[in-house]
């Protein structure tokens, strides 16, 4: 049974098949993962109406497939984003968890802009992230029902794009209780910088810069 009515698969379509170059799915799914069906259900019409421009690969977390490893997931459900002219560059865009409620705009505009391999991020923000020397990974927690929480994502997404530095997960708060408990989240939109800073609620792309930028700064090597 189809999870999107008409008139969404109609809309999703005609975005879907705009795309100026593929992007890849990567969906990951193991015997723990709650809604590991429900997430390859909705992904599968996703790609199934896209023409072929959005493709779409099912690894089982079960099986220890290399692809776990390689792009570090360990944990299911999740959807690693890829793009670019070949369709196959890892941003480092991750959503762990069931693309459901607000979030399903999250995934939809993730394979918008892995497609065009583009963000509106501010020339200053892309200008910092582009000379990072070091990791910045950032998780943000969200639930489905939170109407603020895709902006926060979205902006860590945003932030992975234009830097090989970065890796940006979404994580479903709902889904991954003990995760979330780790990280003493209490509210959403949660930001957890490299395990080091918290940063609450969906602020603005300057204001997570400038809580950003001294970490950056503690953290990048001697000058020579």
């Amino acid at each position: 049974m189809a999870l999107l009515n008409a008139s969404l698969r109609t809309e999703l379509r005609n975005v879907m098949v705009a795309l100026p170059r593929p992007v890849t799915l990567l969906l990951f799914v193991g015997a723990a993962g709650e809604t590991c069906g429900d997430t390859r259900e909705l992904v599968e019409e996703l790609a199934s109406i896209s023409e072929g421009t959005v493709r779409l690969e099912v690894h089982d977390l079960d099986a220890h497939p290399p692809e776990a490893t390689l792009y570090r997931i360990d944990k299911a459900p999740a959807i690693v984003v890829l793009g670019d002219e070949t369709g196959r560059r890892d941003f480092g865009i991750r959503f762990y968890g069931s693309p459901a409620g607000y979030e399903f705009a999250t995934l939809i505009e993730d394979i918008r802009m892995a497609s065009r391999g583009t963000t509106d991020l501010s020339p200053a923000t892309v200008e910092t992230l582009r000379h990072l020397t070091t990791p910045l990974h950032l998780r943000v927690f969200v639930t489905p029902t939170c109407p603020y929480c895709p902006r926060a994502a979205l902006l860590a997404h945003k932030m992975a794009l234009v830097s090989d530095w970065v890796t940006a997960d979404a994580v479903d708060a709902t889904e991954f209780p003990e995760l979330a408990d780790r990280y003493h989240v209490r509210g959403v939109p949660r930001t957890i910088v490299n395990d080091t800073v918290h940063i609450e609620g969906a602020v603005p792309e300057a204001m997570l810069m400038a809580e950003l930028i001294p970490l950056l700064e503690s953290q990048a090597p001697p000058a020579a």
